[in-house]
This record gives C-alpha cells, sequence and structure tokens, in this order.
C-alpha cells in the first residue's frame, strides 16, 4: 500500500520540531500545515509571511493572505507579514530550520533537481535555490517514480539542478529515506505498509541500503 500525499505531509510533519521555522514548497509541502498539531512551529513563506496557518475553510478566505503557491492561507497569533527582501534575507540568513520543497530527481549524494524539465516551459526558480543553500535541514516531499515509472531517486540528476548535496531526508509514497552521503547511497528509515526493502530498491535508481545494514553491504 503507498502513501497518499496527506499520508507524506503527517509523515513529514513527524519531523519538525518544537520551535522549528519551516519553509513549505509548492505541492505536497504546503499540506503539512495541515498535520503539525500543537507543535510550537512558525511556518515561513518566502513571498513575506511568518506564522502561517492551515488552509482556510471555504468561505473563511482572505485573498491577501497566500502563501508562496498563491493558494490562501491563514495566520497564527504572532504572525508577521513583510516584503519579500526581508523574507529572503531571513533564508540567506540562515534563519529557516527546515525547508520542506517537492522534488523530480534526488541523487544519493544529496544533489536535487526540482525546477525544470528540458523542453517545457516554467516561470523559474522561485526561492528554491535559496532555501536549499539557507535552510539548515532539506526535506523531499515527492512520488517514489516519475509518471512514466523511471526512479526520481537516482545515482546522479539528470535535470536541471537547484542545488547541490542539500538534501537530507526523502519522504515518497513509498517510505522515508535518508541520504547517506557518507556511505553514498540512500538509507531507509520506514518504509509504507506492505513495501518491502526489495521491493523499493527495484523502484530506486541508486543504491538503497536498510535501515541498520552496513554501509559497506551492497545487497
Amino acid at each position: 500500500m503507498v502513501w497518499d500525499r496527506d499520508r507524506i505531509a503527517q509523515k513529514a510533519a513527524a519531523l519538525v520540531h518544537d520551535g522549528d521555522i519551516v519553509n513549505l514548497g509548492i505541492g505536497i509541502p504546503t499540506l503539512v500545515a495541515n498535520y503539525l498539531g500543537e507543535k510550537a512551529v512558525m511556518l515561513h513563506s518566502e513571498n513575506g509571511l511568518l506564522g502561517m496557518g492551515p488552509f482556510p475553510f471555504e468561505g473563511d478566505e482572505d485573498p491577501q493572505l497566500i502563501n508562496a503557491g498563491k493558494q490562501t492561507v491563514t495566520v497564527v497569533p504572532g504572525g508577521s507579514t513583510f516584503d519579500s527582501a526581508l523574507s529572503f534575507a531571513m533564508i540567506r540568513g540562515g534563519h529557516v530550520d527546515v525547508a520542506m520543497l517537492g522534488a523530480m530527481e534526488v541523487a544519493k549524494n544529496g544533489d536535487l533537481a526540482n525546477w525544470q524539465v528540458p523542453g517545457e516551459k516554467v516561470t523559474g526558480m522561485g526561492g528554491a535555490m535559496d532555501l536549499v543553500s539557507g535552510a539548515r535541514r532539506v526535506v523531499c516531499l515527492m512520488t517514489h517514480s516519475d509518471k512514466s515509472g523511471a526512479p526520481k531517486l537516482v545515482d546522479h540528476c539528470t535535470l536541471p539542478l537547484t542545488g547541490l548535496g542539500c538534501v537530507d531526508v526523502i519522504i515518497t509514497d513509498r517510505g522515508v529515506f535518508d541520504v547517506d552521503r557518507a556511505a553514498g547511497c540512500f538509507r531507509v528509515v520506514e518504509l509504507a505498509e506492505g513495501v518491502t526493502l526489495d521491493e523499493a530498491r527495484r523502484l530506486t535508481g541508486a543504491r538503497l541500503e536498510g535501515p541498520h545494514s552496513p554501509a559497506s553491504s551492497a545487497t
């Protein structure tokens, strides 16, 4: 049984600690705000918002309050708004603890490609390049394979890069995986219910090790 988008977001929310400042990227990461519960977390949006809350109920939307993906959001007590220059100063100054982003490819050394597919029109990288270099921890939320079935966890990224060696954790519909740079592989933290290690390995385009297997093992 694979995890749906909400289950991926729930797993991501579990990685957040009280006191963290967290930036949520476009796509699955936006759902994380709905699963933080009572955690004392401040959500940051690069368009100029600190203290972003969950999505509003239908009818309660304020068109003046949006996230970086232009979705309407709420603001928690104590939240603040500011211009994008100050927002990016926060990111570049190392004040964001966790950046949660979507991804099209992640390499076994933590390289990330998440902004362009050759031949397709895109509006730009947005704040992703700043986030992966400025955040203390980068977590990618994504499907394990693309629409054609090709792996998105790979030996080397083939798409234009967003950042080098920047990803720490990947959460896919198949499980949670660490980037083990020392061993040069992905490492299982948790697999989705019913997903075996052999199945996860077949769907991964790079070496994948179990959570406690020796780093030198290739099986």
